[in-house]
């Protein structure tokens, strides 16, 4: 979705680590009609600028986001999950007295992830509720060790997403991330699927070589990196002509393509992380991203 009054936003999310090289320019040049907008995934009501707009009231000031006859306090019914184990749940309730439920950001294999406010730190988290199942409740909870594990050596965040806290509610694991924007893939579906300037997506391939190579010194394997397990750090984006597409696209909003504002990443998705000790005989990864070695049975490790 893109804005359309145009704000500037505080440069809150560029990478400063040190680099061997300068910065490569590839932002570019802002024309007169470049237009700057927020992508998000969901709307909800008239809801959907909220996380930028620096607002730090309750959510219950929002009456659109909430389910006729859901209460704005306390604890929400108790709901039977739904055959594959995913968590009921309505907009407006309230996960635990802290948290209020925003929005649904997405949903995958192991669960939900939904956006919501978080009462004591006045600001937007991302909440993956995990199904309520044995062996997703397991591989979650492999998930916050090792997640525990990076952020005590990655003071900074700078390479993997933090997490916020953990707590298992009605047999859920629920864990707290910090909220960030799109993931690679969402942010190209949505544009279409035109390309990235070249030198960004040199930048983006240097941090994702950074976060791994971060990884495997602690001898770690991600084992299921994908276009969407890379996030954008922020959701911000400008809207620049798309030249290579004015001849083939008739249409007139076609001139245009989205490119990040921030070329910064994280990667997310740990449920799937293993040690390099552990015994590496089993298919892991999604299979259109399956690597060779993987699906030969020859297994995989870090270091060869």
């Amino acid at each position: 979705m893109e804005m359309e009054r145009i704000t500037e936003f505080p440069h809150t999310h560029m990478d400063r680590r040190p680099r061997k090289r300068a910065r490569l320019g590839w932002d570019v040049p802002q024309l007169p009609k470049a237009q700057v907008g927020l992508f998000c995934g969901q709307e909800v009501g008239n809801e959907t600028s909220y996380a930028s707009s620096g607002a730090t009231s309750d959510l219950t000031t929002s009456t659109s986001l909430f389910v006729k006859g859901v209460a704005t306090n306390g604890s929400p019914p108790w709901r039977e999950d739904n055959k594959d184990g995913h968590y009921m749940f309505a907009i407006g309730e309230n996960l635990t007295s802290r948290y209020k439920i925003h929005s649904k950001m997405g949903e995958g294999t192991f669960g939900q992830v939904l956006e919501c406010w978080d009462r004591e730190k006045k600001e937007m988290v991302a909440i993956k509720i995990v199904r309520g199942i044995k062996k997703y409740r397991e591989a979650a909870m492999i998930e916050v060790e090792v997640l525990q594990q990076l952020g005590k050596h990655d003071k900074g965040g700078n390479r993997c997403v933090q997490i916020r806290n953990w707590f298992d509610y009605r047999n859920h694991i629920c864990i707290v991330f910090e909220k960030l924007g799109p993931s690679l893939y969402d942010f190209l579906r949505k544009n279409n699927y035109r390309s990235f300037p070249i030198d960004l997506v040199r930048e983006i391939g240097r941090q994702l070589l950074e976060c791994v190579a971060f990884m495997h010194d602690l001898r770690l394997i991600h084992t299921d990196l994908k276009p969407e397990n890379i996030l954008l750090v922020s959701p911000e984006y400008v809207k620049v002509p798309d030249y290579k597409g004015m001849s083939r696209m008739p249409k007139e909003s076609s001139y245009f393509k989205r490119v990040p504002k921030s070329s910064s990443i994280k990667v997310i998705d740990f449920g799937s992380t293993t040690y390099e000790r552990q015994e590496q005989n089993y298919i892991v990864s999604t299979r259109h991203y399956r690597a060779p070695e993987v699906i030969l049975g020859g297994g995989f490790i870090s270091n060869p």
